[in-house]
Formats: structure tokens, C-alpha cells, sequence
């Protein structure tokens, strides 16, 4: 018999059992990359539509700020805000009615070819077949007066004579059409800066709108022009609608802040998220230890 106050004795502990680690499965590409094209997808049309736009130049009218063949981006944010164009910028707006020519319809025979194609117009490659945007500079806004000419063959916006050289085309005048016009509410007046091959406001004054361009008509403003890289660079406000005697809403481009900075977070998020998924990919692999 064991005598009292005699310890028993315990067990020993069992030896640790080696686990097997579980390997991760691989991940199926024929599963993910469908997935991850939608989302792509998805993002790129939510930019496209309420953030950034990139558009194709097609035309000579902004020569030489903006030339045939170039790619600009547009900001389609602001204006969900309330924000409206300012005199100087340019911007792109919807036809009005009659500034182009009834559309001609796309060949859709070769489907291949068709989707390349819609592809390129999606990110601004090539011009749109069934968009009737256009692209002109502001040069009036709700409550103006714009008139052609002062003596000196100027543009003036309520009696103050806009400076234009630093952005109409070289040796263009101006207007050589004459024209005085009250901006109504709601309206801005707009102008190419190529004058002499540009059919602006000036070229529509019979129109239903008197050639002004309804401001819901607005699809945001250039803010920089982004192909070809040798002439890249912001689009912002000309110094002579910053003169003395026009009101400035605002010391900078209307957007271009908001635009620009959302455009600078999405490498952020990215570099943000390939950190967290680094992080949980090494938990996952202690666990599994």
C-alpha cells in the first residue's frame, strides 16, 4: 500500500505528432480569369461613365492646342456635383442638334473586327462611330456678353478684350464673323481654336439655340492631353480669362483636383491591396505548418 501523502505519478505528456502541411490549391485560371475580366470590366465602365474619359481627336478645330490623332482625358466628375464649365476650358460636350452630320451607320459584318474596334473606342484609341460629342474652348458663360469685334479686331466678354494668341492657331484672327450675343442661363458659348475651320457657336446662331450649347449638354472638361507623349500636359485655363473685370470662379480648373487625385489613388489601393493579400497569404501558410 502506498503510504500517505505519496505523489502519483502523472503520465508523461504524449510526443508531439508531426502534422502534414496542406499544400494550397493551386487556383484554377479557367475559373479566375473570367472572374477577374468582369470585374476589370465593371471598374472601367464605372471610370469611363462617372470619373475620366479618354477621347480621340478627330478633327482640326483646336489646332494648335489639340491636333488630329490626339488623346485627351476628359473630367466627367464634376459635373455630377454641380459644377459647371468656366470660361477658358475646354470642353466636350453632346450635338446639340445640326453641329454633325447624321451618323453613318457601322459595319458590323465582321464581328472580330467590330469588337477590336470597340475595344480601341473604349479607351479612346479611335473616335466613336455612334457619339456625337464635339470639343470646343469656353469663352462665355450664363450672363455674358460675347461680342465680335473691338476695334482692335478682339473678342470681348462683357466689355473686356480677351488676349488669344497664346492658344488660337497662328496668324488666325479671332472672327471674321460678327457677332453679339447675351448668354442665357444654362447656355455657354463656345468656340474652336482654330477659328477659320472650326463650325462653333458662330456657325449656329440660327439654330434653335441661338448657338448656344445647353449646359446638361456638358460631358466634362479636358484636363490634360495625354497622347502623344511628346507634347503631354495639362489643358488649363488661359491667363486672359483670369484678367481683371471676369469673374473667376475659381483659382483652378474646376475637377481637375478631385480627377487627378482619384486617378492617384488607384495605384495606391492596388499597392495596398497586393499588401494585404501578401500578409493573409503568410498567415495561411504558418497555419498550415
Amino acid at each position: 500500500m502506498a503510504a500517505r501523502g505519496q505523489r502519483r505519478r502523472q503520465a508523461p505528456p504524449p510526443a508531439p505528432v508531426k502534422g502534414r502541411r496542406r499544400r494550397l490549391k493551386p487556383i484554377k485560371l479557367w475559373r479566375e480569369v473570367p472572374l477577374l475580366l468582369a470585374i476589370a470590366l465593371v471598374l472601367a465602365l464605372g471610370i469611363k461613365t462617372f470619373v475620366v474619359q479618354a477621347f480621340f481627336i478627330p478633327s482640326q478645330s483646336m489646332e494648335n492646342t489639340i491636333m488630329p490623332g490626339d488623346r485627351v482625358l476628359v473630367n466627367k466628375f464634376s459635373p455630377w456635383f454641380g459644377a459647371e464649365p468656366q470660361r477658358g476650358q475646354i470642353v466636350v460636350f453632346d450635338d446639340p442638334g445640326g453641329w454633325l452630320p447624321d451618323t453613318v451607320t457601322p459595319d458590323t459584318s465582321n464581328v472580330a473586327v467590330r469588337y477590336v474596334k470597340d475595344v480601341f473606342t473604349f479607351v479612346g484609341l479611335l473616335p466613336s462611330d455612334d457619339e456625337h460629342d464635339l470639343i470646343k474652348r469656353v469663352i462665355a458663360i450664363p450672363g455674358d456678353e460675347v461680342k465680335c469685334c473691338d476695334k482692335q479686331g478682339r473678342i470681348t466678354v462683357d466689355g473686356v478684350a480677351l488676349n488669344e494668341s497664346s492658344y488660337i492657331f497662328p496668324g488666325a484672327a479671332p472672327s471674321t464673323i460678327a457677332f453679339d450675343v447675351h448668354v442665357k442661363a444654362g447656355y455657354i458659348w463656345v468656340m474652336g481654336d482654330n477659328r477659320a475651320d472650326s463650325a462653333d457657336s458662330r456657325y449656329h446662331m440660327k439654330d434653335k439655340y441661338g448657338g448656344m450649347v445647353p449646359i446638361g449638354d456638358v460631358v466634362g472638361h479636358a484636363f490634360v492631353l495625354i497622347w502623344p507623349p511628346s507634347r503631354a500636359g495639362g489643358l488649363g485655363v488661359p491667363a486672359t480669362f483670369q484678367q481683371e473685370g471676369l469673374t473667376v470662379l475659381s483659382s483652378l480648373p474646376t475637377g481637375t483636383i478631385p480627377a487627378t487625385a482619384l486617378l492617384g489613388a488607384f495605384p495606391l489601393r492596388l499597392a495596398g491591396g497586393r499588401a494585404v493579400r501578401r500578409v493573409r497569404r503568410r498567415r495561411v501558410r504558418r497555419k498550415a505548418v
